[in-house]
């Protein structure tokens, strides 16, 4: 692990104790929290994107505006919902962010995760799909929207507008591809995303279970990935994530909010969206334990960026107070190198 974010799931309502109990609030603090944790050294801020919910949806205007009152810091998404997406239109905001951005972009895309309404996609105009949660007008839009952040002429001129030929989308960012992850759910998926060199995002659950730990899954969907990547002839660096939720308790609010309870809480094995799912425990615990416990943890020391799940709803000062305790007390055992060391790099394969 050479790098840690937040990410943020942008939850917001009128739920007591929240002080993110608007969209505006929440969307103005998120931006707060990108400022605060790039002083800090932070190296990405990111986002979850979620649709028919009180969460952040729409990610382009707040990564944009995240980009523009910061200097180092990545900003990006965990995940984009690729179902709900027009895939041209997304890669020429893609482009503009990342130019804006000066390619401090990590921007994960997938299938998404399963949403509060049914099918809701199709309510965006995107019907058609034979499979039930969508993955396969997922992946198709997908493969359209690589084909447009690669510069393929995919549409022709018209004779009296321009000369003959066939026209790409404008803007187009050099090299955005290389800033594109896809979120994978599974060992199998993974490989598909190492043969397509991507990079890999993969979260706090898998959709499996074997009976093996959730850090052990996950450490060996990590080198199937990248075997895959090699195997399919790529040559680069590809980045890998994993998220976690870490709380370094150093205060009395600390132990408040994530004390004993978390300290005792183990990995669990449940359904989501039909499948029998790992799901990876919370770690809050005395700074000195967290390091004992985050070495151990193999697909944390596997990945170059450890994604901090944060609990948006308690505020950006709470949040701020987080970040710094694991940049000081945690991170640097772990190998740790802050923003201002430059942009981070993958692993060679």
């Amino acid at each position: 692990m050479r790098a840690f974010g937040f990410l943020s799931f942008g939850h917001y309502g009128p739920v007591p104790g929240s002080r993110v109990r608007t969209a505006g609030d929440m969307l103005r603090q998120t931006i707060e929290l990108a400022e605060g944790a790039d002083e800090i050294g932070v190296n990405g801020a990111y986002t979850r994107v979620h649709h028919f919910a009180r969460q952040a949806a729409s990610p382009i205007p707040l990564l944009t505006a995240m980009a523009a009152r910061t200097k180092r810091i990545e900003v990006g998404t965990g995940v984009v919902d690729m179902r709900y997406e027009n895939p041209l239109y997304l890669a020429e905001e893609l482009a503009a962010l990342d130019l804006i951005a000066d390619q401090r972009i990590a921007i994960g895309i997938s299938r998404g995760s399963p949403e509060t309404a049914v099918r809701g996609y199709e309510a965006f105009g995107y019907t058609g799909s034979a499979d039930p949660r969508g993955a396969d007008l997922a992946r198709d839009k997908f493969d359209l929207f690589l084909r447009g952040i690669d510069g393929e002429a995919l549409v022709d001129a018209d004779p009296q507008m321009a000369p003959p030929g066939r026209l790409a989308i404008e803007p187009r960012s050099h090299g955005l591809r290389d800033r594109i992850w896809w979120g994978a759910g599974s060992r199998e998926s993974a490989e598909q995303v190492g043969r397509q060199g991507l990079n890999l995002m993969s979260s706090t659950l898998l959709t499996e279970a074997t009976g093996q730990p959730f850090h052990v899954l996950q450490r060996e969907q990590i080198d199937r990935f990248r075997e895959a990547y090699r195997q399919a002839g790529h040559s680069g660096a590809p980045r890998v994530s994993v998220s976690r939720s870490v709380f370094p308790i150093v205060t009395e609010q600390d132990e408040m909010y994530f004390g004993l309870r978390s300290r005792e809480n183990m990995d669990q094995v449940g359904i989501i969206d039909g499948l029998r799912s790992t799901f990876g425990k919370t770690y809050a615990d005395s700074p000195d334990r967290l390091i004992e416990q985050l070495r151990a943890d193999e697909a944390v020391m596997s990945a170059d960026t450890l994604m901090l799940t944060i609990p948006n709803q308690l505020g950006p000062e709470y949040n701020l107070h987080v970040l710094q305790s694991f940049a000081e007390h945690v991170a640097p055992a772990l190998g740790w190198k802050p923003n201002t060391e430059g942009p981070v790099v993958g692993d060679a394969v």
